[in-house]
């Protein structure tokens, strides 16, 4: 190496790609089969830079794409399919209903076709790709059938050897956005809220498939109980065989409709209905609810939807089931102890308090006169059954179609879910990535491992968007893929086999937890409770500071109220998250020097200084003392973040391992003139030079200006 000026870069003649038997890929034989299956396309390069005590660090840049670029987004569009699928079948499977009810039911079944059929196109096209693309290139950030894979992912990494060996990583990619349907009307935040219809009520995915099941409970044992009251009364010997059955059965069915998911959504029929009626609203099927709330099924009566619903309705109903099978079972145990009594006393519908009957008189003990004495409790039992499945049936069917309406048409129009969904599908692909790196990184590390099971993972996208024009929409779009990131779980499986494509993530189900596989040797050394299958939840946070000619014309003319909100909600969820980890791992290392980086965070924010960068280098530091997953944004994390990412990358080495002050202005010229980022610029538009002019340059932070030569 030349000796010319402290920061020295060893090019190995120019850019080392991954090719199978290149110098650096035996270099880089230290990375694991695991690495290896999420690492594709590597760019290195190699400097040497001079620390405060005269000592020299060896610094390794290194760029990567993955094939998780398309895979996961080939994945989650597949199970999306099937969800919308599944959905449209349970939906169908509610049977005959009233005319607003099947009104709904059309809405779901019509918005779950349009996303099916998108969603099998934009599967077909990708599916038509070469099998090993890993790469998204700016240029076709508007492209329909691209639209769920992220632009330009990469992830960036450097090692440094002081003498250990330390590695540090940025997950890159373009700001999760929907190029294809563009910005005209904002971004997905400001679509949402014109567009969606969220329901008085909502129900979770759990909530509804406690319904199915309550479904088909009530649809298997309300027959059977019909039968074995017609068995019990048909019988004339081993009465009391048939009674045991009769009587369990019975049990199973109060058993199961002893739900409060039951009550709740009886109680939110009539909620809703009262609140739909007072403001006259039309459904969306074009019904107005005066007009078909006398026809839906299994609701009260037009005059009692209009009194006061009175809660403990649903109690009284099914406790008269059990009370009439009480009543049941008392003459059937006294049918051999004659004695004089009174005529029994069937159960009251309208009463909580059911006279429970003695045995007939002796000379009733024949099987005509035991028949006549059961006949009017078992009719009485079989009205309450029918009273209680009605109502159950009635409850649990608005649950399934209030819980597909929340996840469907309520959600707005199909555009803006499919939209959603998109952007969704780049944020989730570029974390996947990001956490992979961590956890191969962190596989030794038992106070990580411990971290994950107790507090989550934090991810921390940093962007870089200015608040104006198309960018304020990227940024609105970006802002909702962050919101439901934190919807999402990791959880650690064991792969079948060691070969690559057994080693990358899959997703279970589809709001959403990601399967990440380790190989078996691996697998074992983890906690129990990982093993376990114990999720690991995403607390995501995103910190924006435009930094381009465009934000100078926001801050003096524009509005930047968006990026204030942003930063502020994040800071709070940031130090929630850090509160949590000291609370219950007040050890972990790191941890100490949280309290006086949240304040410094916080300060920072109230100085509300332009361009604050400052914001983004305290919440960049932060992430990495708790292990999170750091990620950059820019429009297409080409120019922008290449200045981001090189900065920090000094930074780093100025903080953690003495680089000198005289060598870091050198150094970081020289990762902006001949580091990776510039491949990443030829790769994406196949010139070598950042697309900055000197006049916008002269509104960018003084650190974020790239070396002359190096742009144009």
């Amino acid at each position: 190496m030349s000796l010319q000026y402290p920061a020295l870069c060893d090019f190995l003649h120019a850019s080392v790609h991954d090719r199978e038997n290149s110098p650096m890929m035996r270099l880089l034989s230290d990375f694991s089969f695991l690495t290896c299956a999420a690492l594709c396309a590597q760019v290195c390069k190699l400097y040497r830079f001079q620390t405060e005590d005269q000592r020299w660090l060896l610094v390794r840049e290194q760029m990567s794409e993955t094939p998780l670029s398309f895979s996961l987004p080939k994945h989650l569009l597949s199970k999306l399919i099937q969800e919308h699928t599944d959905r449209i079948q349970e939906v169908k499977e509610l049977g005959d209903l009233s005319p607003h009810w099947d009104g709904l039911r059309h809405d779901v079944i019509s918005h779950c076709h349009h996303l099916i059929g998108c969603y099998q196109e934009t599967l077909a096209e990708l599916d038509k790709l070469s099998a090993s693309l890993c790469f998204k290139a700016s240029g076709s950030k508007s492209d329909r059938h691209l639209q769920f894979v992220p632009t330009n992912l990469h992830s960036q990494r450097m090692e440094v050897t002081d003498p250990d060996s330390v590695w540090y990583d940025v997950i890159t990619f373009g700001a999760p956005a929907d190029h294809h349907q563009a910005f005209k009307h904002g971004g997905l935040s400001r679509l949402l809220s014109k567009h969606t219809n969220p329901s008085s009520v909502f129900y979770s995915q759990d909530e509804s498939s406690r319904a199915r099941e309550l479904l088909a409970s009530v649809a298997q044992l309300q027959p059977l109980v019909f039968g074995l009251s017609e068995e019990l009364l048909s019988v004339s010997l081993d009465v009391n065989k048939c009674d045991a059955a009769f009587s369990h059965q019975t049990q199973q069915f109060v058993h199961a409709l002893k739900d409060e998911l039951v009550r709740s959504a009886l109680l939110a029929i009539h909620d809703e209905y009262t609140a739909t009626c007072d403001s006259s609203h039309a459904h969306s099927n074009g019904l107005i609810c005066e007009n078909a709330a006398a026809n839906q099924e299994g609701l009260p009566s037009s005059g009692q939807q209009d009194s006061e619903y009175d809660e403990e309705e649903w109690d009284r109903v099914w406790a008269n089931v059990a009370k009439g099978l009480n009543c049941i079972i008392a003459m059937v145990d006294r049918l051999d102890r004659p004695q004089e009594v009174t005529s029994p006393e069937p159960p009251d519908t309208n009463s909580q308090n059911i006279a429970v009957p003695s045995a007939p008189p002796a000379s009733s003990s024949s099987s005509s006169c035991w028949q006549e004495q059961l006949l009017p409790l078992v009719l009485t039992l079989r009205d309450c059954v029918r009273e209680a499945v009605n109502k159950a049936r009635a409850a649990m069917t608005f649950v399934v179609l209030q819980g597909a309406l929340s996840t469907t048409a309520n959600q707005g129009p199909p555009h803006v879910v499919q939209r959603r969904h998109a952007v969704f599908s780049q944020a989730l692909s570029a974390v996947v990535f990001g956490f992979m790196l961590k956890l191969h990184e962190g596989l030794k590390d038992q106070q990580f491992l411990l971290q994950l099971h107790t507090v989550g993972i934090l991810v921390q996208l940093e962007g870089l968007l200015s608040t104006y024009g198309d960018e304020l929409g990227m940024l609105e779009d970006m802002e909702q893929s962050v919101t439901d990131l934190r919807g999402a779980a990791f959880t650690i499986t064991e792969a079948k086999t060691q070969q690559p494509e057994d080693l990358l993530p899959t997703i279970r189900g589809t709001w959403f937890v990601v399967e990440v596989p380790l190989p078996p040797e691996t697998f074992g050394l983890l906690p129990r409770e990982l093993k376990d299958g114990c999720l690991i939840q995403v607390d995501a946070v995103l910190f924006n500071i435009g930094i381009n000619q465009q934000q100078s014309l926001a801050e003096r003319f524009g509005d930047v109220s968006l990026q204030d909100r942003l930063n502020h909600q994040s800071s709070e969820r940031l130090k929630a998250y850090c509160s949590s980890l000291m609370d219950r791992l007040p050890n972990i290392d790191g941890v100490q020097s949280l309290p006086d980086l949240l304040s410094s965070l916080d300060s920072s924010l109230e100085a509300r200084r332009r361009k604050n960068v400052e914001v983004l280098w305290i919440a960049a530091t932060v992430c990495r003392q708790v292990n999170g997953v750091r990620l950059t944004s820019c429009k297409s994390a080409k120019d922008r973040t290449a200045m981001s990412v090189t900065l920090e990358q000094c930074l780093l080495l100025q903080q953690r391992h003495k680089l000198s002050q005289q060598s870091f202005s050198s150094a970081l010229d020289s990762m902006r003139r001949n580091g990776c980022r510039l491949d990443n610029v030829q790769k994406n538009v196949g010139s070598r030079k950042f697309a900055f002019s000197s006049v916008q340059l002269l509104t960018f932070p003084r650190l974020y200006r790239p070396p002359d030569g190096s742009f144009g």
